[in-house]
């Protein structure tokens, strides 16, 4: 088992079955009317599963955060470490700060809603800080390919050997970093929220 992020399509999104976001959404559409912002009713439909394809997103939290963790304290202020990691719910568009709504997630009682235009700048931030190899790292998740890449038996300590840096050093925190980028920068380019299960 474990938690995985996942994407989430419109079916789910709108979907009023016990597994949907039907409420979530309702409440988020809400929410944003409120700040004079136009609902977020656009998400794609279900899409066929090609490995590579970028379409889909699913990666599974494996690795120790505490490295992770530790990175964000030293580097980013509360506020941002909050918006990079405190979310339950990724969204595409910018948002001015997170939204707390009365709609359980899958791990709390309520749900976080973040803006994926400012995870991806603080994740951007720290995989800078990190020197992250990004032309090695899978650029798509869509099959647990981070996950997979980061392993001990995947393509990173070999990646780390060739490629030594403040990156290489910790890769659990390089997964951590890894994973929040792409899954901002998947958030935004497929138009979708994300969401841990």
């Amino acid at each position: 088992m474990g938690v995985y992020l996942v994407s989430v399509d419109a079916d789910e999104w709108f979907g009023a079955e016990e597994d949907g976001f039907g409420e979530l959404a309702a409440a988020l559409d809400a929410a944003l009317v409120q700040r004079g912002l136009p609902p977020f009713d656009s998400l794609p439909g279900e899409a066929e599963f090609v490995r590579g394809s970028g379409l889909s997103f699913e990666e599974k939290l494996s690795a120790p955060m505490e490295g992770f963790a530790a990175l964000c304290e030293e580097h980013l202020a509360e506020a941002e470490a909050e918006t990079l990691c405190g979310w339950t719910v990724l969204v595409p568009f910018s948002l001015d700060g997170e939204l707390r709504l009365p709609v359980p997630s899958a791990y709390f009682d309520e749900t976080v809603v973040v803006g994926a235009p400012q995870a991806l700048a603080l994740a951007e931030r720290l995989a800078a800080l990190l020197e992250l190899p990004l032309d090695e790292i899978p650029a798509t998740s869509d099959n647990l390919e981070l996950t997979l890449w980061f392993r001990s038996d995947g393509p990173a300590p070999e990646a780390a050997a060739r490629r030594p840096g403040r990156w290489a050093a910790d890769l659990d925190t390089a997964f951590h970093v890894a994973l929040h980028l792409r899954a901002a920068q998947h958030s935004i380019r497929r138009n979708c929220p994300l969401t841990y299960c």
